[in-house]
């Protein structure tokens, strides 16, 4: 339990940037359709980021040192809950769990998805050999290297876009240059987004009342659309007869198949080994009865 609770205090912080954002912890409200709420940005938010993601990269690299090599950890997960290559295409299981077998199986990396500009960034996949729960604990731990990796990119990429000021990255080397820059960020998305939604007239707000009551209908038809997410690929069907309301809406969740072979997985091992083949796999149950 030592490591879980050790790890503890950085989810904490997680939570409280999204609590910033959006006043949730957990359902966070932040995304738009085709846009972002700017509203609980500013340029103090975007300094305590990077002070939270140099700090974190300290903190993984802690947990890194003292559990990789240890000889209790390595004996509780060595081995444990392995699977092999058949047994994960047979099952569909996605994320880690796939790529713990050998699979490079990333959405993020696919040239045909282009979400959240994941190809425009410089990132890396790690891989598994043996399909173990060591192998998948390697794996996670290294993709949120990789996660504070992509934050400092994003971060790098806001400070390096020129403004009406001529602020760019080169020239943020001071503190007050640095809440200047994220002011001035704050202060252009701020306005636009109050451009954008404020309604000065009856019609424009008859039409937006009409537009959210009605809803948007959708052509006939079948689309699917997945993103890769932290426990694996995370995807929606859906089938429209061309109206608002969907004919059939499927939620494809990926603990919903990675409980589908735990009984695969705990072959052969011992009760107790069950509670690391399920921390292994990272299931939430909302995902599987929801």
């Amino acid at each position: 339990m030592a490591p879980v609770f050790w790890a503890f205090e950085e989810r904490e912080r997680l939570m409280e940037f999204y609590e910033r954002v959006s006043g949730a912890r957990f359902h966070a409200a932040f995304y738009r359709p085709n846009d972002v709420d700017w509203t609980g940005l500013n340029y103090q938010f975007f300094l305590d980021v990077a002070l939270f993601a140099r700090d974190c990269f300290k903190v993984l690299t802690e947990i890194f040192t003292v559990l990789t090599t240890n000889r209790i950890w390595k004996s509780r997960l060595v081995g444990v809950g392995s699977i092999n290559l058949n047994d994960a295409i047979s099952y569909g299981v996605t994320g880690p769990v796939i790529r713990s077998v050998g699979i490079k199986k990333d959405m993020r990396f696919l040239k045909s998805e282009t979400y959240a500009h994941y190809w425009f960034l410089s990132m890396q996949g790690y891989l598994g050999k043996r399909g173990d729960s060591y192998d998948r604990f390697l794996i996670r731990l290294r993709e949120m290297y990789e996660s504070v990796n992509i934050v400092f990119q994003v971060l790098t990429n806001l400070t390096s876009l020129s403004y009406k000021d001529n602020l760019s990255f080169n020239s943020v080397n001071t503190r007050s240059n640095f809440f200047s820059f994220f002011d001035t960020l704050y202060t252009e998305k701020y306005n636009k987004l109050n451009y954008n939604t404020k309604y000065n007239s009856m019609e424009s707000l008859i039409n937006h009342f009409k537009h959210y009551s009605e809803g948007i209908r959708v052509p006939k038809g079948f689309t699917y659309k997945a993103v890769e997410a932290p426990k694996g690929e995370f995807g929606v069907s859906l089938i429209s007869d061309g109206t608002s309301n969907p004919y059939r809406c499927k939620i494809r969740t990926p603990s919903y198949h990675h409980m589908q072979i735990m009984s695969r997985m705990a072959q052969g091992h011992y009760f107790a080994d069950m509670v690391t083949i399920l921390g292994s796999l990272d299931i939430v149950f909302g995902d599987v009865d929801r």
